[in-house]
């Protein structure tokens, strides 16, 4: 089935967010939208459409004048078995004690290693991402250390590789929270090929907003692999929500933001205990003073 993309920027979370809803109502109406901040400090936000059907390139530039953003870039995709692109692609990634791979590549698995499988259908969050690796890293780290966190979360789960893998090593229920209602279907999903069905609880939420959080809080260590702005954003939020002494490992943030994240963290009172730069990408773990 053919598919078409229509992709502009325009400044400002807010006139994105407003611009994405408008687009739902066009006729033929997108099978989703979504926006994303550009990591460059312009406060600049694409925005996307996605088709099944033609879309109204009148429709579509009136919206986009109406918002002050730039015009929409339309584009149909080629028919591509993406599953089958991702599996050629999609190469296995070792990440201290962690090994995250495709079903195709179970005979690759190293004897020893705390396996973490994610189909190519489910493949965005697998740990091929620096960020990913980078919390893995991290997480790898500290349980050389003897460490034992008896409440975790994941906050921003995506495929819940993060949380998987602390459910691999240490006892208990890890939670997994996003605020994407299809991640969080991938998440369990994954959770279920896993046999951690039961050890990981995956839910929709924003931030720590759910009354499970609330509940188990305060936690010994935290993920969230997100962005650099909402990791600022969520700084005040950690701070209520892990306990002293306890930790958080915060990622997706490139390395000219850490030092802005950090700041933020440290006001929150948080102090740097380790990082991890690897490539444009940094993983931070900052522990509760």
């Amino acid at each position: 089935m053919p598919t078409w993309t229509a992709l502009t920027h325009v400044i400002g979370r807010e006139a994105a967010a407003n611009l994405a809803e408008l687009c739902e109502d066009l006729v033929p109406e997108p099978v989703g939208t979504g926006i994303f901040e550009i990591e460059d400090g312009s406060d600049r936000w694409e925005v996307g459409a996605y088709f099944t059907e033609t879309p109204d390139e009148i429709g579509l530039a009136l919206l986009a004048a109406a918002q002050g953003a730039n015009p929409f870039v339309i584009s149909e995709l080629p028919e591509v078995d993406w599953v089958a692109h991702v599996k050629r692609e999609l190469t296995p990634v070792a990440a201290g004690r962690f090994f995250v791979h495709g079903s195709h590549d179970d005979d690759k698995v190293p004897a020893g290693a705390e396996a973490l499988l994610i189909e190519a259908a489910m493949a965005f969050g697998t740990g091929h991402h620096n960020t990913t690796r980078g919390c893995l890293l991290a997480l790898d780290r500290l349980i050389e250390t003897g460490w034992q966190p008896h409440r975790i979360a994941d906050i921003g789960a995506g495929t819940a590789v993060l949380a998987m893998a602390a459910a691999r090593v240490w006892p208990g229920t890890v939670l997994a929270s996003d605020i994407d209602p299809v991640a969080v279907d991938v998440a369990e999903a994954n959770v279920i090929a896993n046999g951690l069905d039961g050890r990981v609880a995956c839910f929709q939420a924003v931030g720590f907003d759910h009354h499970l959080l609330d509940d188990a809080a305060p936690f010994d260590l935290v993920f969230a692999n997100i962005l650099k702005q909402p990791l600022i954003d969520l700084a005040p939020d950690m701070a209520r929500h892990v306990a002293q002494g306890g930790r958080a490992i915060l990622s997706g943030v490139l390395t000219t933001q850490a030092d802005e994240v950090l700041t933020a963290y440290d006001a929150a009172g948080f102090n740097l205990e380790s990082r991890e730069d690897l490539g444009d990408w940094s993983a931070l773990v900052v522990q509760r003073r």
